[in-house]
Parts: structure tokens; C-alpha cells; sequence
């Protein structure tokens, strides 16, 4: 067997002749070997957008509440170890590779994806370190997503916009039915997007998912600095705004508050809680300011959605005599969505390829810059470091660098900057 965390992570991705592979019935079987059935509460958190930080506030109002919590995340920007987090700590390489020899014992001649394999060491860490509460993040979808085969107390879909269409349809409705998977009979489902698509509806009365949403069974109102929040079962007001930028920021917390009401029996949370948690929640690459002139912000947008939610955030800053986008992304993805909904905020573009699996190379962004005719100047370059490099050299104190268009883009800019994952 490997050794070390970097050898079976090589191992892993061996493992199957496909990077994804959606269905349940492999990694099912694994799980019914492995015992693992948590008698904790989980919380299952998928979307287009928006998982992570909706994520990373349950982590961080749980914790705040005195609750020992598992979470599970994907994908990780600099170390594997992100992924998988107890009491707030990644999980130590030794931790890991016990747990992924355990499953390596057990599978047989099951073949696993790599983040099949990866949730699996997940909930069977979690089991062993006796958490309280465990938050699990879609990795893809929501049906047939590995995450899916252990059952959600409280489910929460985030938003629901095209994305990922080779795997979960082309229309809303589809990618929308896809994501509803992740309801349960009887407990609670919640969307925290407007509209709410007829898909999410039918799925829920179909199984006799509680279904609240936005709008209608909780929702907020801002006031003053600081907003309330209120559901069918009561409210919590004066809250501050959570400490991840963005306007959007509201519904994700508004939806995490709505999940800690579905669960409010079995994890009782004060507001003292709540307050700290919002105000100490840190996730990167989500609208990421980086200390020190000129500004640098990191965004892992990817997609058009999480591109005008992007937008947005930039136009809600203070004016600065020129933004330069350090941009990357994969090649799968709708570059040109992602462009049209930035255009109007950037000044000049440095394009760079990524040296992955599906990466585009500089050359096939710039085309699509072009054929898109944006107002600002193109300049290639071979990698994200030359980028991020010629941008901090040319880039005026008062300007402005926002690098985004994937997870690699952001993992490659703070490589290059020393950053680091807190």
C-alpha cells in the first residue's frame, strides 16, 4: 500500500478510468462494508453556487455553539488536507492514510473514484473522532453524488443555474431535478435561490420532503448595518453581516439559519453563537481580499452565475483607475458567459493557461476574448505565476487585481503569492 498522503493520493486517482463517474451503487456497497453509519446529525449542502460558504457558516456557528463538526469539502485549493476538517483542523496526512487504507482493505475489486474514496475516509474519520454533527458538501449534482448515499437530517440547495451540463442536463430543470436529490422524507429541504424552480417543488412533495423556501417560509430584511432574519418558527434579530464579502452572503447565511432551525431540537443554537459565528467565518477564494496595494482580490467564480454575483461584488466597489483580471479556466466550462458577465469591469486582461486536466490554454481564452470583443487589452501568458508576477509589477497602488475563473486560478495565485489555506 502507499505510504505516504501524496503517494495514495496518486494511487486514488488511478483507481478508475474516469475523473467522475456519478451513481451510488459502487461506493453504497463500500460504505455497507465499512459499517459506516453515523448516529450524528448531517447536514448536506449542494447547489451551483454557494456551497462552500454556506458550508463553511454552519462549521463556524456550530463550532461557535460549543459542537464538535465534521466537514467535508471539495474541491481543496493548495492541500488535500482541506478537504476534511474535525473541531475546525484539517485532518492530519497520518489520519488520512489510515482511513483510505481501511477502505483500500474492505473495496475489493470495487473500483472508486477519487472522490468517492475521499468521502468515504470522510464520514469513517468523523465516526472515529465522534463528532457532533457532520456537514456534507455535493461534490457534483446531488442524486447520484457519492456524498448522497448517506441520508441528509437537513438538506440545503443553495442555487440552481446551468453548469456541469455533460453530467446534469442542459436545462434548469434537469440540473434542478438533479440537485433535489439530496431531499429525504419527512425532514427538512431547504432552496435558498429566487425563482424557485418547479423541479425542486416536485421532488419534495414527491417524497414528502419538507421543503421551505426563500421568500416565503424564512427570508430577511436589512436595516441599518445589519439585518434580521425570521422563519415559520421565529427570528433572530440585529445579526451582523457574515465576515465573507458579498452581497449574496445574506442568502447563504439565511439559508444556514434556516438549517439550524430544521435541526433546532437536536443542535440548539444561541444568538451569541450565531453573532460569532457570522463574524468569524473565513473560507479563500470566495471574493478574497488580499492584503497590501494594489488590491488583490480571488475569486474561484467559474461559471456565469458565480460570474455576475462577481460583478456585482465589483461594482460595489470604490472606483480605481484600472482593473487588471488575472483569468484562467477550464475548458469544459462557458468561458464566454464568464467573460460577457465581466467585461464592463475590466481594463486589461492577462490570460494564462493551466497546466490540468481540461485546462485551457491562454491561446483558446484569448480567441474567446476577441470573438466576444471585449473593451479591455488581452496579454497572454504561459502560467498563472508569470500572470499574477507581470500583474503586481504593472499594477498602479490604487489599482485593482481580481484573479478568478476556476479553483486552480485561485490555488495557482496564491501559490505564487505565499498564501496559504487558515
Amino acid at each position: 500500500m502507499p505510504n505516504t498522503l501524496a503517494d495514495w493520493l496518486t494511487y486514488l486517482e488511478s483507481l478508475h478510468p474516469k475523473t467522475i463517474a456519478l451513481g451510488l451503487e459502487r461506493v453504497n456497497e463500500v460504505k455497507l462494508r465499512l459499517n459506516l453509519s453515523p448516529e450524528f446529525p448531517l447536514i448536506v449542502v449542494g447547489g451551483t453556487n454557494g456551497k462552500g460558504s454556506v458550508c463553511a457558516m454552519l462549521e463556524s456557528i456550530l463550532t461557535a455553539a460549543g459542537y464538535r463538526v465534521g466537514c467535508y469539502t471539495s474541491p481543496h485549493l493548495l492541500h488535500y488536507n482541506e478537504r476534511v476538517r474535525i473541531g475546525k483542523q484539517q485532518a492530519t496526512d497520518e489520519a488520512l492514510c489510515a482511513s483510505f487504507a481501511q477502505i483500500e482493505q474492505v473495496r475489493g475489486d470495487i473500483p472508486l473514484t477519487y472522490f468517492e474514496f475521499g468521502t468515504l475516509a470522510a464520514m469513517q474519520l468523523f465516526i472515529e473522532h465522534k463528532v457532533d454533527v457532520a456537514i456534507l458538501e455535493v461534490g457534483l449534482g446531488g442524486r447520484l453524488d457519492a456524498v448522497n448515499v448517506f441520508d441528509a437530517d437537513c438538506s440545503v440547495v443553495t442555487s440552481v443555474d446551468i453548469d456541469h451540463t455533460d453530467y446534469l442536463g442542459e436545462t434548469i430543470a434537469e440540473i434542478a431535478f438533479e440537485k433535489a436529490g439530496i431531499f429525504r422524507p419527512g425532514k427538512m429541504a431547504i432552496f435558498s435561490d429566487n425563482p424557485v424552480p418547479q423541479a425542486i417543488v416536485k421532488q419534495a412533495e414527491k417524497i414528502g420532503a419538507q421543503l421551505w423556501c426563500i421568500g416565503s417560509e424564512f427570508g430577511f430584511t436589512q436595516h441599518q448595518g445589519q439585518w434580521d432574519y425570521r422563519s415559520k418558527v421565529g427570528a433572530r434579530n440585529a445579526l451582523p453581516h457574515p465576515a465573507l464579502r458579498g452581497a449574496f452572503q445574506i442568502h447563504n447565511a439565511c439559508a444556514v439559519l434556516a438549517a439550524l432551525d430544521a435541526l433546532k431540537w437536536r443542535l440548539p443554537v444561541g444568538m451569541q453563537a450565531i453573532r460569532r459565528g457570522l463574524t468569524e467565518v473565513q473560507l479563500a477564494g470566495r471574493f478574497q481580499f488580499v492584503p497590501g496595494k494594489p488590491q488583490l482580490i480571488l475569486d474561484v467564480a467559474h461559471n456565469p452565475h458565480a460570474a455576475r454575483a462577481l460583478a456585482q461584488n465589483l461594482a460595489s466597489l470604490p472606483h480605481c483607475p484600472k482593473t487588471y483580471a488575472v483569468f484562467a479556466m477550464l475548458g469544459d466550462k462557458d468561458i464566454a458567459g464568464v467573460v460577457k458577465a465581466l467585461d464592463h469591469y475590466i481594463d486589461i486582461w492577462l490570460v494564462a493557461g493551466l497546466s490540468v486536466p481540461r485546462g485551457a490554454s491562454a491561446e483558446e481564452l484569448s480567441k474567446v476574448l476577441h470573438r466576444a470583443g471585449v473593451r479591455g487589452d488581452v496579454i497572454r501568458f504561459h502560467d498563472m505565476a508569470h500572470a499574477i508576477s507581470h500583474a503586481c509589477i504593472v499594477a498602479g497602488e490604487n489599482d485593482r487585481i481580481v484573479a478568478f475563473g476556476s479553483f486552480y486560478t485561485v490555488a495557482a495565485a496564491m501559490a505564487a503569492r505565499g498564501l496559504r489555506v487558515l
